[in-house]
């Protein structure tokens, strides 16, 4: 069973074991992750008492065809290595996915771990070039290649800009 609560509402034990559980799922995952993962819904999944699955949805800005999007950018979706291809991920996603009526889309930068969970679940690559809009203006993010959005009235060919974070942009 998959519980949402808003960051808020999270114990600080909570949040220490969600936090535990992408540092054991992630082999680089640092405070400026931790924090993008910070101030939206969390979805958990718990086994015995213990965090076994984890996901988060915040809010961002994104800039497509001229317009700001409300984007729900999913964060930190981690299955514990133990607990793995049972169907948690699955689960967290889905609660998430419930919370698209928030928002203009959904979108997230995946691992090439993640991506086969994302595709099959609807999940669509972005195509278009990305960027970001950072202090010193708009910057190309070449590189980001893992880009995957659902639902929203966008064309994947065109351009998309995220707003500016500090640690990784997407």
């Amino acid at each position: 069973m998959v519980t949402v609560r808003h960051t808020a509402q999270l114990s600080a034990e909570e949040l220490t074991a969600a936090r535990a559980l992408c540092d054991a799922s992630y082999g680089d995952f640092g405070d400026a992750d931790w924090e993008h993962a910070l101030g939206g819904m969390h979805a958990l999944v718990l086994d015995d008492g213990v965090l076994v699955a984890h996901g988060a949805v915040v809010q961002r800005q994104l800039l497509h065809r001229g317009r700001a999007l409300r984007c729900g950018y999913v964060e930190a979706v981690a299955v514990h290595p133990d607990h793995r291809r049972r169907g948690h991920g699955h689960a967290v996603m889905g609660a998430l996915e419930d919370l698209a009526a928030a928002y203009d889309l959904l979108a997230l930068c995946s691992s090439g771990e993640g991506r086969p969970l994302y595709e099959s679940r609807g999940w669509t690559r972005w195509r278009g070039a990305t960027s970001a809009i950072t202090p010193d203006g708009l910057r190309p993010t070449p590189d980001e290649d893992s880009i995957y959005v659902l639902g929203g009235a966008v064309d994947l060919d065109l351009a998309l800009a995220c707003d500016w974070r500090e640690g990784d942009l997407w």
